[in-house]
């Protein structure tokens, strides 16, 4: 496995990938104000956040209709495989993140930085 922690640069912030092993992935998402992660779907993988700091617009897809929900400071879910789920961040925020270790399994729908 790879030597952790380590940075990983992002156009919305970066993660700080701070375990990674064959069973589980632990990150930080740094998300600057105002920035959207894609809109996005995992195949496998199987996560979960927790708001360490800030306050994200966390969007998910249910019967093919988007719906939104703020999430503050102390707030997390449960983002099972086949989920379309997007976040967005109000204020500068921090993610606590735990997944399983698919850490490439992302299919994005939508990306506002032109990532495919």
């Amino acid at each position: 496995m790879t030597d952790v922690p380590y940075r990983v640069e992002k156009p919305w912030g970066h993660e700080l990938i701070w375990a990674r092993t064959d069973k589980y992935v632990g990150k930080i998402l740094h998300i600057e104000e105002g920035h959207v992660l894609s809109l996005q779907y995992h195949e496998q993988k199987d996560e979960t956040i927790h708001v360490l700091k800030g306050e994200i617009v966390f969007r998910t897809q249910v019967d093919g209709v988007m719906q939104e929900q703020r999430m503050a400071e102390g707030e997390g879910c449960r983002i099972t495989p086949g989920t379309v789920h997007q976040m967005e961040a109000t204020v500068t925020s921090d993610l606590l993140e735990v997944s399983t270790p698919e850490i490439d399994d992302v299919v994005r729908l939508e990306d506002r930085y032109g990532r495919v």
